[in-house]
């Protein structure tokens, strides 16, 4: 039986991603400050995902990393987990693509090229702290390392309320703030990045992988699917309003053998969630 580490795996797909894992026969262990119990059959390791010395007093075969924001978290895992596990994922995200604005799907950076960024003074901003702890991990690497770099999430309980601003504007009327030319993105079901986590878990792969249902969106294609909206162009914009297109490219993850659905097959249900 394979022993799988999910650090942070609290709440939303994280906690699916447990549950799955369990579901397909691995020994899990949930690590978290203690804040939240672990499902049923799963172990419960209570401890912040900085504490090197009680995360090498483990065993295991995969770690799936839910919370490596920072390339400090990405040392820490490494002094934690070097030369000790055969896998380590990555839960990474859409926004380390937020410097390139292209109308094209963008394939898989390599984060090695990322060392070469400038770190600014200061707290990094989210998009940029997640590409140095990618690009830490992928350099002189301790373990084969995936990166799974997940499009905007949605459906579900979705805890950040994202969709639910749509659904609650137009129900009552308000105005949506956009920015005067919104660009198009890419999304993905919370279930499907359950799914394609615990997949990656398993394989034998290594490096970035995309992850997005197919179909690209723009803030009035999703206000469409809620119902008739008024429009007003301002900021703070909306939150799915984009001033950059946010396009990725799933055929890494596709050529590997995971299978995407349609944003289209999802989209309807995760907004009525919402409501």
């Amino acid at each position: 039986m394979k022993r799988v580490c999910v650090i942070g795996g609290n709440r939303y797909f994280g906690r699916q991603v447990v549950e799955l894992l369990r579901d397909e026969g691995w020994a899990v262990t949930l690590v978290n400050r203690g804040s939240t119990e672990p499902p049923p059959g799963v172990r419960h390791l209570v401890a912040d995902r900085g504490d090197v010395a009680a995360l090498r007093a483990q065993e295991f075969d995969v770690v799936i990393d839910q919370v490596c924001y920072t390339p400090a978290d990405a040392v820490a895992a490494r002094q934690a987990f070097g030369g000790r596990v055969g896998r380590y994922v990555m839960t990474s995200t859409i926004e380390v693509y937020a410097d390139q604005d292209t109308a094209e799907p963008l394939a898989e950076t390599d984060p090695l090229r990322w060392l070469t960024e400038p770190v600014p003074a200061g707290e990094l901003e989210y998009g940029a702290a997640k590409r140095l702890a990618e690009a830490t991990l992928a350099a002189d690497p301790v373990f084969p390392v995936v990166t799974v770099r997940s499009a905007h999430v949605l459906g579900g309980e979705e805890w950040t309320g994202r969709l639910r601003h749509y659904v609650e504007h137009i129900r009552d009327g308000r105005e949506v703030l956009v920015h005067a030319e919104p660009r198009r993105s890419v999304f993905i079901h919370h279930a499907e990045i359950a799914r394609l986590l615990a997949w990656a878990a398993g394989e034998d792969f290594t490096g970035p992988v995309n992850a997005c249902s197919h179909g690209e969106l723009d803030v009035f294609d999703l206000c469409e699917r809620i119902g008739p909206a008024r429009f007003s162009v301002g900021e703070p914009a909306s939150p799915f309003s984009f001033d950059r297109g946010y396009a990725m490219s799933n055929a890494r993850a596709e050529s590997l053998g995971f299978a995407f659905s349609h944003t289209r097959d999802w989209l309807d249900s995760a907004i009525e969630e919402a409501r």
